[in-house]
């Protein structure tokens, strides 16, 4: 089994090549969004891989929640080269690639969503696999809340980027956190093949982004109202 995976979610991009027990990465150089290095990463993946873009049984990608311009490319790029082979794509939750990242058994995911705002999810690890507890989510640092039963630990972005106001409202029942993790293509690659093996998986033209708001702006008084400038 060989799953080609793109993660473009944050502005840490990465492919990877899942084949069997082997497993290649590398890094999306590039601005926000990796439009211009994409493409030529992934060739370069594979022929480092020494697998033929035809001997991909999927293509993953992580779908969500994220940089929009991020999602959209990979989803894009996923759709573009799995119709070109007749092969077809999994999609794959960021924030679920990111917790799966951690070893503790219950992870409160929490990453950066930019405009003051917060992507969170949790999620419980159970026989080796994880399970989603919570769905994503977004709201501002102060509104975020953990499961209302058991300990969890912090793991994302998020606890770098609003880490007094996100803890303060988290209270006692947040065991610790780690703010260095980014959501890696190899975790992408790893969760597909589980889906892979179960049937799920999708038409190409089916592929779509993971979005829990609909707003990629705020207007300026919505900035200053959340401490920004105009």
């Amino acid at each position: 089994m060989k799953i080609l995976a793109l993660e473009t979610s944050t502005e840490f991009g990465s492919v990877a090549l899942l084949d069997g027990d082997r497993l290649v990465e590398r890094q999306v150089a590039g601005r926000p969004g990796h439009s211009e290095t994409i493409l030529p990463e992934v060739l370069a993946l594979l022929r480092e891989a020494g697998v033929g873009l035809h001997d991909v049984d999927a293509i993953a990608f992580g779908a969500g929640p994220g940089a929009f311009t991020g999602l959209r490319l990979a989803c894009g790029v996923a759709q573009g080269l799995a119709m070109g082979i007749g092969k077809p794509v999994i999609p794959v939750g960021t924030l679920e690639a990111l917790a799966s990242q951690c070893d503790r058994d219950f992870v409160f995911v929490a990453a950066d969503a930019r405009m003051s705002e917060v992507y969170f999810a949790a999620y419980q690890r159970q026989d080796g696999s994880l399970r989603e507890y919570a769905p994503p989510a977004c709201a501002v640092p102060a509104d975020v809340r953990l499961p209302p039963e058991g300990e969890w630990f912090g793991f994302g972005s998020a606890f770098r980027a609003y880490r007094e106001a996100l803890v303060a409202g988290l209270g006692p029942r947040l065991a610790g956190f780690d703010e260095s993790p980014i959501p890696l293509a190899s975790s992408v690659a790893r969760l597909a093949a589980g889906r892979f093996r179960r049937g799920e998986v999708i038409d190409a033209a089916l592929a779509a982004p993971l979005y829990v708001r609909d707003k990629v702006a705020l207007t300026t008084a919505e900035r200053l109202a959340r401490g920004g400038k105009a």
